[in-house]
């Protein structure tokens, strides 16, 4: 097993760098880089006016002497008749004075050291800025993801023990109702009927904690803290739960058809421990062994709107602002970091097969 971790180890190295390689690629080619918003900015379409640099010093975009008299050739849009020093300053300041070869390699050079550098438009580092929006993330992705294994795996197993009955049919079409409705559409519903919107208000509005949490005593601030999350989390647990409970019932289904299962049936084995004790292991295989990668899914992907609405300042909105900004640290920062962190769970993910069900090689059926 240590050859094959070594190895998936090692196979990490160029999956990341292809992935790198591919979004530095694209994104480095699409239209409104850095250079455009700072121009967009001078030409009074931006919402900054003002540029500024990490040596400290700072350039005002709409002073008049920065405009030139003539047109001008430039390879950025609607850069005619601005100074093309300010261009050359600008190029130097994000980096694209430099081939985008060269600029590539510096990068990766500094990623592999951790070093992801400062904000284009935040002065501030990408670490701390990761490290400041990572609790709300956290506590969507953790508290989401335990909640949906907690309901959809008896779920599951309950349907899947009743297959046809009546408890399987309404179960099943209120799992296809609640997966067919958006979350951020079940968020404004519940804003509306418990926060405030015109029933009651039950539930905070908006935020993590509440804004006196520092001078509350610690039994408090895990109430105030746990009051805030929970209509966040229902919103995002509504339809996150369908595929895994159809998986696990299916699963169920799959394993009490087999031969073992009635083989301990007919020794008179009681019908809980046979679920439990004969065909929980081998059912849940594949449902609990993809807890890692749906936890990724949970902090990582799908919170924005949540976010936004429920006004919790995360890594969804973070990744948002930053695309839309062409903060171009803060998106290859977080891209190399979640990634990463991707890849080091799906490994976790091979071993919890292993743990789960010892029978299984990856070893030996890669040799």
């Amino acid at each position: 097993m240590t050859t094959y971790i070594l190895r998936r180890l090692l196979l990490m190295i160029p999956t990341l760098f292809g992935i790198m390689v591919l979004n530095f690629i694209i994104i480095q080619a699409a239209p409104g880089g850095p250079v455009e918003q700072a121009i967009a900015r001078f030409k009074g379409t931006g919402v900054d006016a003002t540029a500024r640099f990490s040596g400290g010093g700072s350039v005002n975009l709409n002073n008049p002497s920065l405009a030139s008299s003539g047109s001008g050739s430039s390879t950025y849009r609607g850069a005619q008749g601005i100074d093309p020093e300010l261009i050359a300053r600008l190029e130097k300041e994000y980096g694209f004075d430099k081939p985008m070869w060269e600029r590539f390699w510096q990068m990766m050079g500094r990623y592999a050291r951790f070093d992801f550098g400062q904000s284009f438009y935040r002065d501030r580092s990408v670490i701390d800025l990761v490290m400041e929006k990572l609790p709300v993330s956290i506590s969507l992705g953790i508290w989401t993801t335990l909640l949906t294994y907690f309901i959809a795996i008896p779920l599951g197993i309950r349907k899947a023990v009743h297959d046809g009955s009546h408890f399987d049919v309404w179960s099943s079409t209120a799992i296809i109702i609640g997966y067919a409705i958006p979350s951020f559409l079940f968020a404004i519903l519940l804003i509306v009927l418990f926060a405030g919107g015109g029933y009651v208000q039950w539930f905070p509005l908006r935020g993590l904690v509440s804004e006196n949490w520092d001078v509350l005593p610690w039994p408090q601030k895990i109430i105030d803290y746990l009051w805030h999350m929970v209509l966040p989390v229902t919103a995002m647990l509504v339809g996150s739960f369908a595929s895994l409970t159809m998986l696990t019932k299916n699963s169920f289904l799959e394993e009490i058809r087999k031969t073992y299962v009635l083989t301990a049936r007919a020794k008179g084995i009681s019908e809980h421990r046979v679920l439990y004790g004969h065909v929980f292991r081998n059912a849940m295989l594949i449902v609990i062994a993809g807890f890692p990668s749906a936890l990724v899914r949970m902090l990582f992907t799908g919170a924005l709107l949540i976010e936004v609405i429920f006004s919790l300042d995360g890594l969804g909105l973070l990744g948002f602002e930053s695309a839309m900004n062409r903060d171009y640290p803060v998106m290859f920062g977080t891209l190399y970091v979640f990634t990463l962190l991707g890849l080091v769970l799906g490994l976790l993910g091979d071993l919890m097969y292993v743990a789960i069900d010892p029978r299984i090689d990856f070893e030996g059926r890669a040799a």
